[in-house]
C-alpha cells in the first residue's frame, strides 16, 4: 500500500528546510506567471512567492549556472518559472481546458513536476543582459518550440543554425547539472525521475 505524502502550502515554503530561494543562486530571475508577460496574458501567481526550488534541484541549477559561466563567459541563465503551486496549475488547466494549449500542461491530478519544486523553465541572457533568441518565445506552443522537431525545422528554414546553437548551449548547461530536457518545450527542464518525484515527494499547494 502506497503511503500518502503530505503536501506543503506555498505559504510555508520560505521557511521549509527542503526548499532554497532562487535569489541565493547565480541566476537571473523573471517569473513570467507573476506578470502579464505570459501566454495567458495576465498574472496567475496572485502575489504568491514562487522563487524557490527543492534544495537538490536548486543545487543542480547552481551547477548549471557555474558551468555556463566557465564555458561561455558573460552568458547567464534566466529563470522564467520554477516552483508552480498546485492551485496555480489547477487555475491554468481550468482556463485552457478544451483548447489545444491544454496539451502543454500536466493534468492537475497527475501533477506538474513544477508543483514539486523539481522543474524549471529557463533561457539564456547574453553579455549585454538581453534575452537570447531561441527561435520562439517562452511558452510559444508551436512545433518550433519542440526540440524533437529541430532538425526538420532547420531544413525547412523555420529555425536557423544560430537558434539551434543557442538551444544547444542551454541544454549543455542544464544537462551538466543533471536536468532532463522536455521534448516539447526547449525551455523546460526536469530534475530527477518523474515517477519517483510524483510518488515520493510532497506537492506544494
Amino acid at each position: 500500500m502506497q503511503v500518502k505524502v503530505p503536501s506543503i502550502p506555498i505559504e510555508d515554503v520560505p521557511t521549509h528546510p527542503d526548499f532554497r530561494a532562487l535569489d541565493a543562486l547565480n541566476v537571473a530571475i523573471d517569473l513570467r506567471y507573476a506578470s502579464s508577460n505570459n501566454f495567458v496574458g495576465h498574472p496567475v501567481y496572485d502575489g504568491l512567492d514562487c522563487r524557490y526550488l527543492r534544495r537538490d534541484a536548486a543545487a543542480a541549477l547552481q551547477q548549471s549556472a557555474t558551468w555556463l559561466a566557465q564555458h561561455r563567459p558573460g552568458y547567464r541563465l534566466l529563470v522564467l518559472d520554477a516552483l508552480r503551486p498546485q492551485r496555480v496549475q489547477e487555475r491554468l488547466w481550468a482556463e485552457l481546458a478544451g483548447t489545444p494549449l491544454s496539451l502543454y500542461l500536466a493534468e492537475p491530478t497527475r501533477g506538474s513536476i513544477h508543483s514539486f519544486g523539481m522543474a524549471v523553465d529557463v533561457t539564456l541572457l547574453d553579455p549585454l543582459g538581453h534575452e537570447v533568441h531561441m527561435g520562439t518565445g517562452f511558452d510559444e506552443m508551436t512545433r518550433a518550440s519542440h526540440p524533437e522537431y529541430e532538425a526538420e525545422l532547420l531544413a525547412q528554414g523555420l529555425l536557423t543554425a544560430q537558434h539551434l546553437t543557442e538551444r544547444g548551449w542551454l541544454r549543455a548547461a542544464m544537462r551538466h547539472g543533471g536536468f532532463h530536457v522536455l521534448p516539447t518545450e526547449w525551455w523546460h527542464f526536469d530534475f530527477g525521475d518523474k515517477a519517483e518525484v510524483r510518488a515520493g515527494m510532497p506537492r506544494v499547494l
